[in-house]
């Protein structure tokens, strides 16, 4: 792909991205994001053969994007391993620019909404939460030998809190209030420090 191609492909994925986040994947029809994006109905078919293989790549992008940002948190930050992980789930409840971090989720908002009819994209979901997961395990890992972790299967207590903050931030939409999270944060505390 030449740079032109990357660049046009690469604005529509955040376009998307953007729409998506806000209205979900069905409610977005192809004519909207091809207005919003600027582009001709011919270039998104150039790209993508179909919505489903953009949702695809969408979740995909996303996720890469993702996990750049965490492993700068989790695995090349200074600090101990219960430092940058009680770091991550901070962020993840931080506002930025008026939206809630969890409110801008890719996974909360297209799991419920996607697994049941798009096999290709739920797969893409389970991939990119897999890897998320790895990397809060490598975290806990590093917390558990630097002493500032309890003694844990990490790979298990990394998928429990993952699965607590997805709730967590599902809970949010619904209540319309940090207090889901800032309970969350202070379980992962616990849980992490063995204090539950």
């Amino acid at each position: 792909m030449n740079t032109k191609t990357n660049d046009t492909r690469q604005h529509i994925l955040d376009v998307g991205y953007q729409l998506v986040v806000s209205k979900g994947f069905t409610s977005v029809g192809l004519s909207a994001l091809l207005k919003e994006a600027d582009v001709p109905k011919g270039s998104f078919y150039h790209y993508f053969k179909s919505k489903e293989q953009f949702g695809e790549a969408l979740i995909q992008d996303y996720f890469q994007q993702y996990l750049e940002r965490i492993s700068a948190l989790l695995i090349d930050a200074p600090g101990t391993g219960l430092e940058r992980v009680t770091d991550y789930f901070s962020r993840w409840m931080q506002v930025e620019n008026g939206v809630c971090n969890a409110n801008r989720c890719l996974v909360v908002k297209l799991s419920a909404e996607v697994s049941d009819l798009s096999d290709p994209m739920r797969s893409a979901l389970q991939t990119g939460a897999d890897k998320v997961i790895n990397t809060i395990a490598t975290c806990i890992e590093t917390g558990i030998q630097d002493g500032s972790i309890a003694s844990i299967d990490s790979k298990t207590m990394a998928q429990t809190l993952y699965q607590l903050w997805l709730g967590a931030s599902l809970l949010n939409k619904l209540n319309q209030d940090l207090s889901g999270l800032q309970q969350a944060l202070e379980t992962t505390k616990k849980i992490l420090t063995n204090r539950m």
